[in-house]
């Protein structure tokens, strides 16, 4: 008499139930009825090969209409500062309609055929402007958080890894940075540079998001150092320097990646707001969006579409960069899936 202990006939036996609730008879003696002849496999596990954080990411991603609109937005307007130079129909410098100026009765020429949003007040293409204007706005963004991302690894780095003193200076000095407004910082910043150019905007918002990138992978680390991997690699003799390099850095970047996307909107329109208060670059022959809307002012009354061309660009593209990272933090964030 066979054992019912014995793992082997357990195993036999639950092979011949699920056979029978699949319709397929372990036996002559069992045969599958017409109720579970509907039943495909039953009691099988079918295996699969797993799936990475990113590849499970991008698969919802994929279906989110609000991250491929931001994904849209966001590619033409790459797109269109790589291929500015070969887009604007005519050079964003060349005063082509200056002889229609007329300061008391024509300051700003009217829309025409090859000129389709008409000219600034010196005769230059707006068009053209705007379309050259997307080069300096996107080198602005990307360099800023760029630059303010490595302040931020250096720091959130040393805090994370260390902790103790080091992370009490460093936390110290980030809410001190944190507690100023961000515009207030980067102007500040700005306004000591002797001449304004467009790499003091760059500087002075890199600095104001260097605490944003510092305090988010500071907290990213401190959650790795407590955990498993960490703590297996720490007792099997692994180097300091090994396991923050290679255990807990990589495994922190992923909310400070989906954080720089968020940034680089927020960059674009502080750049923009530092333009626009005088402290960009002042040659205005290479355009960028904010210096347009701040050299606008001036006929903000009788010619506002100087200024709202300007600031629906800026508008247009902070939303793509933001819808992006919005849909893609919400996708790596396990407690926001759906």
């Amino acid at each position: 008499m066979p054992n019912p202990l014995d793992p082997r006939n357990k195993k036999d036996r639950i092979d011949s139930l699920a056979e029978t609730a699949a319709g397929t008879p372990a036996s002559p003696g069992l045969q599958g009825g017409s109720a579970v002849d509907t039943i495909d496999d039953a009691g099988r596990v079918s295996e699969s090969a797993g799936v990475s954080l990113f590849a499970s990411a991008w698969s919802r991603l994929r279906r989110n209409p609000v991250f491929l609109l931001g994904l849209a937005i966001t590619t033409a307007f790459v797109l269109l500062a790589i291929f500015a130079s070969w887009i604007a129909p005519h050079d964003p410098a060349a005063r082509l309609l200056i002889d229609e100026v007329r300061p008391q009765t024509n300051p700003i020429p009217a829309a025409r055929d090859g000129f389709p949003l008409g000219a600034d007040n010196i005769g230059r293409d707006i068009f053209s402007r705007l379309i050259v204007g997307s080069r300096q706005t996107l080198l602005v963004g990307v360099l800023a958080t760029a630059f303010g991302l490595l302040g931020g690894l250096s720091l959130g780095t040393l805090a994370g890894a260390f902790g103790g003193w080091v992370d009490s200076v460093v936390m110290r000095v980030v809410d001190v940075m944190l507690s100023i407004p961000s515009l207030l910082l980067a102007f500040s910043i700005a306004a000591i540079a002797a001449r304004p150019s467009q790499w003091t905007v760059i500087i002075a918002i890199a600095v104001v998001q260097v605490p944003v990138f510092a305090r988010l992978l500071r907290g990213s680390m401190l959650a790795q150092r407590a955990s498993d991997h960490v703590l297996a690699a720490r007792a099997l003799g692994v180097k300091e320097s090994a396991i923050v390099f290679r255990h807990m850095l990589p495994n922190s970047l992923g909310p400070v990646i989906v954080q720089s996307t968020l940034v680089v909107a927020t960059s674009i329109i502080d750049a923009a707001a530092l333009s626009f208060l005088g402290l960009g670059n002042p040659d205005d022959r290479q355009p960028e969006w904010g210096q347009m809307l701040g050299a606008s002012q001036a006929y903000i009354y009788d010619h506002p579409a100087l200024a709202i061309w300007p600031a629906v660009c800026i508008i247009v593209v902070a939303l793509g960069f933001t819808l992006m990272g919005e849909s893609l933090r919400e996708a790596l964030d396990p407690k926001s899936r759906r």
